[in-house]
């Protein structure tokens, strides 16, 4: 016969509290150190997340700025065709059409989410299962 592990002799040599407290605590000490790497990890996530939005933000700026120069330089090639005053009516309509069929695509789009229907339904249902439930005690 072999002889007994480490662990087998602490076991018969100790009592059953202070095995039940020893892994309470070796428990608690994992469930701390768990939230310590998940805080760490959102913490970086975060940080990155950040920075791609930053640089998204830079990118969106960057796009406002050529289409803003793009149509100054629309205005003053339509101002050597039909006049200064003309052509800036013109591109003015033309960001017009281009935000209506943005505004229409967007509110259509809108009007189709439905939010979060099964949560809803799960939550409705959860003040008649409590209720069968002191019923049933």
């Amino acid at each position: 016969m072999s002889d007994p592990t480490p662990s087998e002799v602490k076991a018969a040599n100790t009592s059953l509290g202070d095995l039940v407290g020893e892994v309470t605590r070796d428990l608690s000490t994992l469930i701390r150190q768990e939230i310590a790497l998940a805080k760490a990890e959102v913490k970086d996530s975060a940080a990155k997340a950040a920075a791609g939005a930053g640089m998204l933000g830079g990118a969106a700026y960057a796009a406002g700025m050529a289409v803003l120069f793009l149509s100054i330089a629309l205005w003053w090639a339509l101002a050597t065709l039909i006049g200064g005053g003309w052509s800036g009516v013109v591109v003015a309509v033309l960001w017009f059409v281009i935000a209506a069929i943005l505004y229409a695509v967007g509110r259509s789009r809108l009007t189709r989410v439905e939010g979060a229907p099964q949560t809803v339904e799960t939550l409705k249902e959860m003040p008649n299962t409590l209720r069968r439930n002191r019923e049933n005690r």
